[in-house]
Parts: C-alpha cells; structure tokens; sequence
C-alpha cells in the first residue's frame, strides 16, 4: 500500500524505539521522511534503514527544546521536499525516577523541556508549513500517564498530562483551517526507555509491568506506529483532538 504516497512526514525522536518504528512505517507507505533526534550515529542508521527498504529519507540533527534546532528542521524538511504533510512530535524523555521530595529542580526543567516545550516548538514551526500546503495532520506522544497518575513518576506524568491539554487546546485552534492535531497515549512498550523506566522501579519490574497488563505483555514500538499513522491518515479524517490510548488494555482496568 501507498498509504502516504506523494506526501511528506516528519518524526521527531526517531533514532530509536517508538520513533524509529515509526519512520520506517512512513516510509513503507510511500512518504519521503525527514527524521530527527539529538543523536546522529543512530539517526543515519534509522536513514540506512529506510534507504535499504526502497524509501527517501534525511536525517537532521535536532535538539526540540532549541527553537531555531526546531525552526531550521522543518525549513530543512520544505527545502528538500517542498512541503510538510504528517508530523510525530515523539521526542522526550522519562526523566529520573522516585518521589517528589527527592526530585531537583533541574529535573523538573529537564523534564519539562523536553516533553512539553518541545512539543510546544514542533507545533509552533509544523503549523505554518502545514498551512501552506492547505492542512495536514500531527501526532505528538503523551502518554497513559497522561491521564493517570502513577507513583515514582510525578513530573513525567504531569508532562504527559501538559501534552494532552496541548494537544486538545490546538486541535480547536486548527480544526478549521485543514490541519488534524491528536496525540497517542503509549503504554508499556518495549523501548529502552521502558527498560530505563523498569531499572528505577527495581528487580523483576519489566515481568511485573507485562503481567499487569490485561493483554498479558508489553507493547511493540510497531504497535504504536500503526496508531500514528492511521491517525495521520485519511481514514481518521474525522478524529480531531482525541487522546488514543493503545495500552493493552491497561487504563481499561
């Protein structure tokens, strides 16, 4: 299938996991895509990747809390395709993990520049691109813990919740003018950010997290994938502002 043939799509966060998957799933249905993230070794290999596959794709360097990093990644995405069609603003980070007392201030900012600040400036800079070829439609990651609270994690999930009200807030402000903007709220998946995550909690946390889900294991970054592109897609031309979680059940419970 050629799903997003003739269009272009951008994924921030894209040298590995979630983002990685999902730049190769672009790609396979026919966009030319431009990736980023803060580290270029794996960057290029996500580009090897997709080039070995058939696809077009080029890798710029990117740190999402920079606005003029953000601002020259999608001048860089108009200059070497002419437009802008689907965005994932996926990059971010889980921050360090405990309880609130022990938690510093230059986490707090880390955190939340990372997450929402960067999401913030992606939206800022896709939009008008957006504009320009009459609409599109854009993807950012919150999280399940955007939407529920879980302990050892107080600022990421408060991150993830600014996330979603961000995405909601411009989902209203764009819905007339051509562009789609909702967000995919991830569960356990299988990323080395899970395993960072697991790591902090303590021995057996991984086991523990597949065993609580209902489905009975974590996710795969190709699950999540799918999501972001139906979402991008013209088949969710009608879902605007909506938080789809893809949890294994998780938040169901």
């Amino acid at each position: 299938m050629n799903t997003f043939a003739n269009k272009v799509a951008l994924v921030t966060g894209a040298t590995s996991g979630i983002g990685r998957a999902t730049a190769i799933a672009f790609a396979r249905e026919g966009a030319r895509v431009v990736l980023s993230g803060r580290r270029e070794k794996e960057g290029r290999e996500t580009v090897g990747l997709i080039e070995k596959a058939g696809g077009a794709a080029t890798f710029v360097r990117t740190d999402v809390t920079n606005e003029s990093d953000v601002a020259m990644l999608v001048a860089k995405t108009l200059d070497t395709y002419g437009r802008l069609d689907a965005a994932f603003n996926n990059a971010g980070v889980e921050g360090q993990i405990g309880p609130i007392h022990q938690q510093t201030v230059e986490n707090y900012h880390q955190t939340m520049n990372a997450n929402v600040l960067g999401v913030f400036l992606s939206l800022k800079h896709e939009i008008p691109a957006m504009l320009k070829n009459g609409g599109g439609s854009i993807v950012n990651t919150s999280s399940v813990a955007g939407i529920r609270g879980f302990p050892g994690v107080a600022l990421y999930a408060a991150s993830k919740h600014a996330v979603a009200g961000l995405t909601k807030a411009a989902a209203l402000e764009y819905a007339g003018q051509g562009i789609r903007i909702n967000a995919v709220l991830p569960g356990p998946i299988e990323t080395a950010m899970l395993d960072r995550f697991a790591a902090g909690i303590g021995a057996d946390a991984a086991k523990h997290l597949a065993a609580g889900q209902p489905i009975g294991r974590t996710g795969r970054p190709e699950e999540i994938a799918a999501a972001v592109l139906w979402l991008c897609s013209d088949a969710a031309s009608f879902v605007i502002g909506q938080l789809l979680v893809v949890d294994g059940g998780r938040t169901a419970q």
